[in-house]
């Protein structure tokens, strides 16, 4: 009892002598029991756990900038109002050192995406400062609000800050500590705490390789097949174009249809020559028709001795690029050097063009088997 009494003295509770003594020594020492058993050995009065805590990062790379940290926590207090939510960024659970390489200094509150404050900025301001040993790494956020918000979420309430840059130290554990208070001061009058780590992760490199692809074909047209606007008059193979016995009562049509397909990303040209203008045993050769291929015109009438080509592309990738099909079908003359004859300005699956060649002779055309070679050339640009 005299320990007690001397306990109680020093607590600046006086102990009458008698009767009362013992009386109020015996409530007292229940009194003491009493606060003993409901805080026990090493537990002090602070405020209450957020649980389920957790951050999130919009990017965990190290050294990157720009980067959300998305703070979820339940169990927040929906009675208090809060003046202050505090946000340490260190390198320790109870310290406030700002890990190597990171950087509030742009960062902000995203109040909207932030439901521990209602999802909004009103009457909110931020303060940012260094930590022990820090200097302008700003990993110490104190945002205040003098009105104070009661939080109306308190499951999965979040608090988002954005425009971060994270550590540059990989693997290694961080904290991110976040209490809220009811006053400004952002140290008395404690609500909620919350202290999560985070660890910032390289990326992996994924890599591969696609090879460059290119399929081009050329394939014989039968006779009586639609061509450009004229209808063939023989049918033709991927190797020959057969005009047969031509007359001068009409020109003949043969034509020939080229696929192609790439994955270049500049798609392909195919273009089309001859070796020479076709020609007999004699050294004879039917004549040009008068259209160019960057000018082609209306083919010669019947009874006209001429050799032309033409194509139903409409979009070619040179000069005007309907110019063998606005106002009706066009053909060029061929030549020995290069002309354009289909286009496509991406990668593209199968497509295919129709090329067709037509011939007319005069009364005064040498007789004779006439040939010439006709050469097509895709060309992808990578």
């Amino acid at each position: 009892m005299e320990r007690i009494t001397r306990a109680l003295a020093a607590l600046g509770i006086s102990v009458p002598t008698g009767g009362v003594r013992r009386t109020i020594w015996r409530v007292a020492l229940w009194s003491i029991l009493a606060w003993v058993s409901a805080f026990p050995a090493g537990m002090s009065v602070a405020a209450g756990s957020l649980t389920s805590g957790s951050v999130s990062l919009s990017d965990p790379r190290p050294g990157q900038a720009s980067v959300s940290y998305t703070f979820k926590g339940s169990s927040a207090d929906g009675a208090t109002a809060v003046k202050c939510v505090q946000v340490v960024w260190s390198t320790t659970p109870t310290g406030d050192t700002a890990p190597a390489g990171f950087s509030g200094a742009s960062g902000s509150v995203n109040a909207g995406a932030s439901t521990l404050i209602n999802s909004s900025a009103s009457g909110w301001s931020l303060t940012k400062s260094d930590g022990a040993g820090s200097t302008g790494q700003n990993n110490i956020y104190q945002y205040t609000n003098a009105t104070g918000v009661t939080p109306s979420t308190t499951t999965g309430a979040t608090f988002v800050l954005s425009t971060i840059t994270n550590p540059n130290t990989a693997d290694t554990a961080y904290y991110f500590k976040l209490n809220t208070y009811g006053n400004t001061n952002c140290s008395s009058a404690a609500i909620d705490n919350a202290t999560v780590g985070f660890i910032n992760t390289n990326g992996s490199t994924l890599s591969l390789t696609v090879d460059a692809n290119l399929s081009f074909s050329v394939s014989g047209v039968n006779n009586g097949a639609s061509c450009d606007g004229a209808t063939t008059t023989g049918t033709s193979t991927s190797t020959t174009i057969p005009f047969g016995a031509v007359s001068t009562a009409s020109n003949s049509v043969v034509c020939q249809d080229l696929v192609a397909a790439t994955n270049a990303p500049s798609g392909y040209t195919i273009s089309l020559r001859y070796t020479g203008a076709p020609q007999n045993a004699t050294s004879d050769t039917i004549a040009d028709h008068s259209g160019s291929n960057a000018s082609p015109s209306t083919f010669s009438a019947a009874g006209t001795e001429a050799y032309g080509y033409t194509t139903d592309d409409a979009t070619l990738g040179t000069g005007t690029a309907g110019r063998f099909t606005a106002g009706g079908q066009k053909w060029a003359a061929a030549t020995t050097a290069n002309a354009e004859v289909a286009f496509a300005a991406a990668g593209t699956a199968a497509t295919t063009y129709r090329i067709g060649h037509q011939v007319g002779i005069s009364s005064t055309t040498p007789g004779g088997t006439y040939s010439t070679t006709i050469v097509y050339i895709c060309t992808p640009v990578y």
